[in-house]
């Protein structure tokens, strides 16, 4: 059993850890771009990042199975050109942890990037600066809490997923078996002790982040 806890959490920290650096990768582009264009349909992109906040889990959960499953174009091409499944799998809880989590990182850096003044980009442009250049040399040092932020809510977030991941990942020890799936098996079996161990683990965890990010944040801020 103590084996088996370990795995379980161990598997539950490292799907946060690689969906948070993948959101992290893909978020700041994204948020960036959001913050800066002018497009007729910006709100058409920032309504398919946010909608999973809305969109209840399970009906993300159902569309990301079929669109998996080895019975679709996305799937099989998974299976066969990339030579890896994703429904059941490590991987497939991943990819549906990035979409899931997707507005958890963009939506704080967005902000954070619309808060800054314009003159930081002229100033940059005017030195000749490239947009990359400014991106990470002058804008993101300038909005350093939300980063944090967004990175903090994105791996606290997908620790707790439920939902999405039942659905795409079932409950394989070693493989797919998160912490939030486990709390909900051992319940239903009445194994109230370990369920409480992993409950009490993901609170500890959860509270001391949320805890160290407003403490953080609220030196950035003094600093400012």
């Amino acid at each position: 059993m103590e084996s088996q806890f370990a795995q379980t959490m161990l598997l539950t920290f490292k799907l946060a850890l690689v969906t948070t650096a993948i959101l992290l990768i893909i978020g700041v582009p994204l948020a960036y771009y959001l913050s800066v264009t002018r497009s007729r349909f910006k709100p058409v992109i920032e309504t398919l990042v946010s909608m999973p906040l809305v969109l209840p889990p399970t009906v993300l959960g159902f569309y990301l199975l079929i669109a998996f499953s080895e019975e679709s174009a996305f799937g099989k091409f998974c299976q066969d050109v990339l030579g890896f499944k994703l429904l059941f799998t490590f991987e497939g809880l991943v990819l549906g942890s990035v979409i899931f989590s997707l507005p958890f990182m963009v939506q704080p850096i967005q902000a954070g990037l619309q808060s800054l003044p314009g003159s930081l980009t002229e100033a940059a442009a005017t030195l000749g600066k490239s947009r990359v250049t400014t991106l990470f040399k002058v804008l993101l040092p300038n909005i350093k809490p939300s980063l944090l932020t967004g990175i903090v809510i994105t791996f606290a977030h997908t620790v707790g997923e439920f939902g999405v991941v039942l659905m795409i990942g079932g409950n394989i020890p070693g493989q797919t078996r998160v912490a939030s799936i486990a709390i909900y098996d051992e319940v239903e079996a009445l194994n109230y002790a370990v369920a409480n161990d992993y409950a009490m683990i993901l609170f500890a965890v959860t509270f001391s982040i949320l805890l160290l990010v407003y403490m953080v944040n609220r030196s950035l801020y003094k600093g400012v």
